[in-house]
């Protein structure tokens, strides 16, 4: 027997198959905010402006490189080298030989699974056009943001800068 065209290597894909890959969690969609200082790439909530939050689907997929120049064309190569793509993308998993989710609907066959195990952006995401500043977005998971110093309003003048008798 077969087995399933999601268990062979990427590379060995049709673009057909290669699509069905995609489980539909618009996590890639959504923007990222890298560190000038260390190179490190922090997600945010917010999602590109073709991205339906509602089917966590793009728009217009086949014309999004039009409104999105910078929308990445995922390969087999770069689905094995990019951090950034969630721990659950099924690109990112079969490109490091591990098995899709039990929720990926190419094994329950149900669309919905990714949405219910609560493993897509749905609800948690704000499309672009509304959301602002990106650095407002950030998700710094465990992390504190930025090392500031702690200034107790003791220390504040009436302008609200700091006095020099601090």
């Amino acid at each position: 027997m077969t087995r399933p065209f999601w268990e062979a290597p990427l590379h060995t894909l049709d673009r057909q198959e290669w699509e069905a890959l995609c489980d539909g969690c618009g996590k890639c969609c959504l923007h990222k905010v890298e560190d000038a200082d260390s190179g490190r790439i922090w997600p945010t909530n917010v999602a590109c402006k073709l991205l339906d939050l509602k089917t966590c689907r793009c728009a217009d997929y086949k014309n999004r490189r039009k409104f999105v120049p910078d929308c990445l064309r995922l390969t087999p190569e770069l689905a094995a080298t990019l951090d950034w793509l969630p721990e659950t993308c099924a690109y990112r998993l079969r490109a490091h030989g591990q098995p899709l989710p039990d929720w990926h609907y190419l094994l329950s066959g149900d669309r919905e699974a990714v949405h219910a195990a609560g493993a897509s952006v749905r609800g948690k995401a704000i499309s672009e056009v509304l959301a602002g500043p990106l650095e407002q977005h950030i998700d710094w998971g465990d992390e504190e943001p930025l090392e500031v110093e702690r200034v107790e309003d003791d220390d504040l003048d009436d302008e609200g800068a700091e006095s020099d008798h601090a």
